[in-house]
Parts: C-alpha cells; structure tokens; sequence
C-alpha cells in the first residue's frame, strides 16, 4: 500500500521535507537548570530523528522569567548557542530537518523558576486552575522587550544550524494570553476588540521575520502554533481563531500548526459542534497557509485518514515517544510491528530521559503505559 504521508513536501521558499511527519513538539523536562541540552536529551532525539521528515522540539524560552517547566531548553541567551548547535546538528545528522520551537510560558510559569517569583501576562488575571498565581500585567516596555527576545532566540537558532523555528503561540502561554480575552484585558493598543488582541503574536511574528531577514536565509522556515478555543468565558472562540487565521495566512509564514489533544475533536465550547477543529482551520486557510495537524494519531491508517481532508503535514508525539521507528516500519513494510503501547520497563529500550520517562508513567491517561513488558 503506498501512504500519503511518505511523499515528500516541499514549502512556499522551496526547501523538501521527506515525507509528511513531523515529530511533535514536547517538553521533555531533560535540560540542565542552566538551559543546556543533556547528552541524555541528544540521544532522544538522535533515534528519533531518522524517519521524520522534521523534528519540531520542545519548547525553549527567550528569556530568563518566561521558562515554562523544569528541564527547559533555553534559547535566551548567547552562550546557549553551543548548546543548541548539538541539538540542531543531531537532529539534522540523522536526516531529519530540525525547527527549535520557542516560547514564553507568561502566567503559566512555574514561580519558583523565574528570577523574582513573579509571573507575568497581558493582564493581572490568573489562571482557572487551583492555587493559580494572578500574574503581573506587563507594561508597554516589558512587551516590547519580550518581542525583541523573539528576535534573539530566532538569531541564536539561525547561528546554531536550525532550519527553522516554531512560534508558540498555542496551549495557553504568553503569545495566547495576549490573544485571548480571558487573560487580556487591557485597553491599549495590545488589548481590546479581537484585532488588538493579535497585535502581540503578529508583532512578535514580524520581529521573528525581520530577524531571518538580517541573520539568516529563504531557506529558514517559521512556524505558527496555535490552540483553537479556550473553554473559559471569555475565551478565544473559533469565531475569532478564524479571523486570526485570515490574518496569519497572510503572514510570512511556512505553515500553521493547530494545537488539539484529538486531531477530530470538535468544539470545546459547544458539545453540539462536533466539526474536527483542525479540518476547520484547512478548510479556511489551507490553500494559502500549510496546515500540520495533531492529536491523537497512532498508527498509518490514523494518519491516512486525518489526511484525506487535504491537510498536507502531521505531528506526532506520544506516537514517536512509543515508536521512533515509526515511519522506518512503515516503508519497510513492518506496519503490524509499529508500538502503540509501551510498558513501565521500556525506558532504555526506547531511549526515554529519567524526567521525561517519570512524567509519563507517573501521569495517568497521558500515555497508554502497561504494567510490564508481558502485560
């Protein structure tokens, strides 16, 4: 049977993917406390890469208070660049082309990584979470810091070998909170009706752009991630995610990628909406913005199927966790020998970090985890 997915896919600045799966951007909680990369992580990502057509990573933070997790890889300073050549140049020396995705966490960072214990957003609305810190509203300095901060860490992953970066602007980190009126509630010129509310994320895709224009090359490829709908009130509806992807398609932008935990989920806002949100979002853009869709795809037949509505480009992330060899079965024919499942003893054989291998047996319902390897 020839798959969809094996042919190869060539963006708008005429640099070719492979083939048409990404490994999904996830944090991996494996970096050292300084932002380097672990040779732990390395070699994760060096048997991951040879299938895929591209490596998106986990996230990297522009600067210092904007770290999202434990084990983040940093992007927010010079000296990092070294450390980030090794990630790009394991990554591209297996095959696979290697997009660093970066970010800052805003109100969702953990306090007790952040230099004053301070989180930061649009606005001083926390969290709808248990024990939720209510942010600092940043001021119209801060933002514009944080923009340039974008620009940095898109110069550093041009000087380390990357082929790109992802801006992450999904699953409800700073670039979200100033999209989302949940979170942003200002009334100058960031904050307000849906069109100040893109403002932030498309500023920092124009400092992004105007940064691989001056460093880097046509062949560098930017990303947009984005989640479609929040279940707060207020929250970004799909109404407004479709007039920001109006707007991003006409961006200088390689591809969109829509952030879902299911990639045929419908709306979380209104059960009676049962339209798959990523097929939305290629239905309204995907003519002029490359899609990559995600969520909840395990095997070819799962991948064929989220292709037939013609998006082009599909991640996968707790599938290229269970299986690296996901797509090296598939061309060789081995499709019944692909891992759906792993057990609580494949930690070396899957070549899994300590904290990342943790997270997943620990955390219930994240992966599908057996007892052990005869279970």
């Amino acid at each position: 049977m020839t798959r969809k997915f094996l042919d190869s896919f060539t963006f708008k600045n005429g640099v070719t993917l492979k083939n048409r799966v990404l490994m999904a951007p996830m944090t991996n909680f494996s970096s050292q406390d300084n932002g380097e990369v672990t040779e732990e992580e390395l070699e994760y990502y060096r048997v991951r890469s040879g299938g895929v057509g591209a490596v998106l990573t986990a996230v990297a933070n522009v600067t210092d208070d904007g770290k999202g997790f434990h084990g983040e890889i940093g992007a927010h300073r010079d000296d990092l660049v070294p450390s980030l050549k090794k990630l790009a140049d394991t990554i591209k020396g297996e095959g696979a082309k290697a997009i660093l995705q970066i970010f800052h966490a805003g109100r969702m960072s953990p306090p007790e990584l952040l230099p004053d214990n301070q989180t930061v957003s649009a606005s001083a609305v926390a969290p709808v979470r248990e024990g939720a810190m209510t942010p600092r509203e940043l001021t119209n300095d801060e933002i514009e810091q944080i923009i340039k901060a974008f620009g940095d860490a898109t110069r550093r992953a041009i000087e380390a070998g990357f082929d790109g970066v992802e801006i992450h602007g999904a699953n409800t980190y700073l670039i979200q909170q100033f999209f989302s009126p949940h979170s942003n509630r200002r009334d100058d010129k960031w904050g307000g009706s849906v069109e100040k509310r893109m403002a932030f994320p498309l500023a920092v895709i124009d400092e992004v752009n105007k940064t691989v224009k001056e460093f880097g090359s046509d062949s560098f490829i930017v990303g947009y991630r984005l989640s479609p709908e929040e279940r707060e009130e207020p929250g970004i509806t799909m109404e407004d995610t479709l007039t920001f992807t109006d707007r991003l398609a006409k961006e200088d932008l390689h591809y969109l990628h829509v952030s879902v935990q299911d990639f045929h989920q419908g709306s979380m806002r209104d059960e009676s909406d049962t339209a798959s949100r990523v097929q939305l979002i290629q239905d309204r853009v995907g003519n002029q913005l490359p899609i990559i869709g995600v969520g909840s795809l395990h095997t070819p037949d799962d991948v064929e199927k989220a292709m037939e509505g013609g998006v082009p480009l599909m991640a996968l992330g707790r599938e290229i966790i269970v299986e690296p060899d996901w797509i090296q079965k598939v061309e060789a024919g081995r499709e019944n020998d692909i891992r759906t499942t792993l057990s609580v003893d494949d930690r070396e054989t899957l070549t899994v970090p300590e904290p990342l291998w943790q997270a997943i047996v620990n955390t219930k319902g994240w992966f599908p985890v057996r007892e052990h390897q005869n279970a």
